[in-house]
């Protein structure tokens, strides 16, 4: 693909400076919009991309605004969740491609519009795709490949743990945060989100879900800040998922990969472990398997952030081009959505709850809570 794309962010917002950042790497992109309802917000990320020796976008008040004033051949949405689906539909049905910001939305019966109407659109070349940057780490795709190729045996369990801390200022930084009808849960939903969906690629189709929530470190919020659970998956392995904002001072994420016949640890999205009796790497062979830069130890920084979304902007250019779904669709991210809508069903309910149940609709109308008292918004 020769001609540059010109891309409206939707949302001005802390995130939309990440994917700012890491499309002034791709040369096949250039940011021509901006959209925000708070112009200063816009203004001052007009600004940060003009002050990288990169053209000044423009900036509205609403996106079929930017869109009117042409130009626009991907959208970029980066508002709160609970509004993705309607603008990502206004976007595919003005001709445009789609990015959207984890999670897919807040609510499965948008969800599963906005799926089906990606599909329908990819049958005219459009292309979208929701935010899983972890897919595309190193140690990521490392692992991912050894699962496939069966090197750690049968799978039999995983676990994936997310323990950061966010203060009360994070919650009371904004009116939709911790709210059901915005932000559409807490640390399962918002924080935990990836790496549940890197312990979906790992192991396959999930089963069922039991769950545990509570609010124990924060007050003014409808959501969870600390949640546990288990999962089944169809090929038997079990699974634990551990997501908590309620964790000092942030403890980070790690993700375990079990089997008959080896292991693997991601630590910060690095590769901690790595042993297969199958491919005769045995003992922790991480150094072996990723190349020493991607290895743990090599600091986090802004850069290295970007990094993963550059990655899957990458692969969201290349599917445009040559006409093929991306590596994430938004049945990848409707599954992730799916997994947590259960967990908070769970909670509620006071029971196991099918993952289908929640793909097929049985559930929509259930008010979730969590274990400290129930919600005062609906969620869909």
């Amino acid at each position: 693909m020769t001609d540059t794309l010109g891309v409206a962010i939707a949302g001005c917002g802390i995130i939309a400076y990440t994917h700012a950042n890491a499309i002034a790497r791709i040369p096949a992109l250039r940011v021509v919009a901006l959209v925000d309802v708070d112009a200063a917000a816009a203004a001052l990320l007009a600004d940060h991309i003009a002050g990288h020796d990169r053209p000044k976008p423009a900036t509205w008040g609403s996106l079929s605004a930017a869109i009117a004033a042409g130009g626009v051949d991907v959208v970029v949405i980066c508002t709160p969740s609970g509004l993705h689906v309607s603008l990502a539909a206004e976007s595919l049905a003005a001709g445009a491609h789609v990015v959207i910001e984890k999670p897919l939305d807040v609510s499965l019966p948008r969800a599963r519009e906005i799926a089906r109407l990606a599909s329908a659109a990819a049958t005219s070349g459009l292309v979208a795709t929701v935010i899983s940057q972890h897919r595309f780490d190193p140690s990521s795709r490392v692992v991912h490949a050894a699962v496939q190729a069966g090197d750690f045996g049968r799978l039999t369990s995983g676990i994936a743990s997310i323990a950061w801390w966010r203060d009360q200022d994070y919650y009371d930084s904004g009116a939709w945060r911790g709210t059901w009808e915005l932000d559409g849960g807490g640390a399962a939903m918002n924080q935990g989100v990836h790496t549940i969906d890197l312990l979906l690629w790992m192991f396959g189709e999930p089963v069922d879900v039991s769950a545990r929530t509570a609010t124990l470190a924060h007050d003014r919020i409808e959501v969870e800040d600390t949640l546990v659970a288990t999962v089944t998956f169809a090929s038997g392995a079990l699974g634990v998922i551990h997501a908590t904002t309620a964790a000092y001072p942030s403890v980070g994420t790690r993700l375990q990969v079990h089997g008959s016949g080896g292991s693997a640890v991601i630590e910060e999205d690095q590769l901690l472990y790595f042993s297969s009796s199958a491919s005769g790497q045995e003992g922790n062979q991480a150094a072996s398997v990723v190349p020493p830069e991607d290895l743990r130890g090599n600091p986090r920084s802004v850069d290295t952030f970007v990094d993963g979304h550059g990655r899957q902007y990458l692969d969201f250019v290349a599917a445009i081009g040559s006409r093929r779904p991306p590596l994430v669709s938004v049945e990848d991210a409707l599954l992730a959505l799916a997994v947590i809508r259960a967990l908070y069903l769970s909670q509620t309910l006071n029971r196991t709850v099918a993952v289908a149940e929640v793909l097929d609709g049985s559930l929509d109308a259930v008010e979730v809570h969590t274990g400290s008292g129930p919600s005062t918004r609906p969620t869909a």
